[in-house]
């Protein structure tokens, strides 16, 4: 590994910092969607707002708290006020929280790439100028220009394949999690609104 870094030239210590920055955003979201509850308790939470039983419905939430129940449970507190924009900013805090460290490996998703072909130029024009001024007659020196210019291509667009399945894995998720928020807050708001005359437990 470290022969293939040295042969790799320069342009390989970029490509490892993308490679680090993907390691590390990977296992940190990975690690957070994987260890996520299921969003079973939204149903119930609903169905104690229905009967007026506000405090069972929040205990729920602080019992087994997920996303999901975190946007409900902003709007069952703010039940007296506007609990909409509640559970609204509740679910824009839970989605900028989701997204963490995304950015940064879409642009590694597309930076690493841009890099192994820079680093393919550059091992290319290396092997160009040792021709112009020694002609053929080190041929090593040669392939060894060539060779680095195919180890930086070959680094960026692996690096940028692994990069890509987790994160289009990542965005589903977040995906399916904001139809969920989107679908029970607004059961919530409804449940909250049939409540309305019934004593609060």
């Amino acid at each position: 590994m470290t022969d293939i870094l040295i042969a790799g030239g320069w342009m390989m210590i970029p490509l490892l910092a993308c490679s680090v920055v993907t390691v590390a955003i990977v296992l940190e979201r990975g690690w957070y969607f994987l260890r996520l509850p299921a969003a079973d308790e939204a149903r119930r939470m609903i169905e104690l707002v229905t009967h007026g039983k506000f405090s069972d419905a929040l205990a729920l939430n602080e019992r087994r708290p997920h996303p999901v129940s975190r946007v409900l449970a902003a709007g069952i507190l703010a039940r007296d006020a506007e609990p909409e924009k509640a559970m609204e900013a509740a679910g824009i805090e839970e989605i900028r929280h989701m997204k963490r460290g995304l950015p940064a490996l879409d642009t590694v998703i597309t930076l690493a790439p841009l890099l192994g072909l820079l680093g393919t130029i550059i091992g290319m024009i290396d092997s160009f100028g040792i021709m112009a001024e020694q002609g053929m007659g080190q041929p090593h020196a040669v392939t060894g220009g060539v060779a680095e210019a195919l180890i930086c291509t070959a680094t960026g667009i692996f690096i940028a394949v692994i990069a890509l399945v987790p994160y289009n894995w990542f965005l589903a998720r977040i995906e399916k999690l904001t139809e969920h928020i989107e679908q029970n807050a607004t059961r919530t708001e409804s449940a909250l609104r049939a409540s309305a005359g019934a004593p609060s437990a």
